[in-house]
């Protein structure tokens, strides 16, 4: 058995009277491909943001690479490793597709923004940047402002600034969200060629995709976990079907 990269246990999110993650208990092996499904409202993005550190938790612990990060800022969880991507693109169009990556490196590296001007320039940003936009098929796009690239392609460079942290795991949010068939269809690629390599925990609603591409599945519904396993243990679970994936199926979500 794999050991443990990530670790959840009981983790708890409210909003006032909201109940947004209630008690999740979850963990991601080494190498593994996780995904987290369920419908809208269903916690996962909530889930996410507690993970990446964008959110506190109310209840609970997280354990990423053997330390306890429960309360520790999203900086120190990118340095040992955690790195994520955003359900929404939040990119500078008017800088170029490499400055944007630059800049991720940049704030990997504990960076203040108000130097990143003066640090446009240094090869300890820009090379690791030109690597992991190679990495995602972007190398050709490098010096276009990044306001000129299709929806799809800012997936990519959005991709492209987790994989310049140099990260360990990666927290995918939606990345599939919003693609057409044919931009759906090279991000499966590259998810494909991501996997093994680094661990990922995806949070996706294009079910073809989630049932192609993970190891096993988490399902959340009103911020609970009703079912996680296998791929065709989740397909097969009654509960499953009945609160969210038969019907997810028969939209072709």
């Amino acid at each position: 058995m794999s050991t443990a990269l990530l670790q959840v246990d009981k983790l708890a999110k409210r909003f006032g009277g909201i109940v947004a993650t209630d008690d999740i208990t979850l963990g991601v092996t080494t190498g593994e491909m996780h995904a987290i499904i369920g419908p809208n409202g269903a916690g996962k993005t909530t889930l996410i943001a507690q993970l990446s550190g964008q959110l506190k938790s109310d209840s609970g612990r997280i354990h990423f690479a053997g330390t306890d990060v429960t309360t520790q800022p999203m900086h120190k969880r990118s340095a040992l490793g955690l790195a994520r991507s955003f359900q929404i693109t939040s990119l500078f169009l008017d800088l170029s597709v490499l400055d944007n990556v630059a800049l991720a490196v940049q704030a990997h590296a504990g960076h203040s923004f108000r130097f990143w001007r003066d640090a446009r320039g240094e090869s300890d940003l820009r090379d690791p940047a030109r690597a992991a936009l190679a990495r995602v098929g972007l190398g050709d796009r490098a010096d276009m402002p990044a306001a000129v690239l299709s929806h799809g392609e800012h997936r990519l460079l959005e991709l492209a600034m987790a994989l310049a942290a140099g990260p360990r795991m990666l927290l995918l949010d939606e990345p599939m969200a919003g693609l057409g068939p044919e931009e759906s269809v090279a991000m499966v690629a590259m998810l494909r060629a991501l996997k093994g390599e680094f661990t990922i925990l995806l949070v996706e609603h294009d079910m073809e995709a989630v049932f192609a591409l993970a190891d096993r599945i988490t399902v959340l519904v009103y911020g609970r976990v009703i079912a996680s396993g296998l791929p065709d243990e989740i397909r097969g679970n009654a509960q499953v079907r009945e609160a969210y994936l038969g019907e997810a199926e028969g939209e072709h979500v």
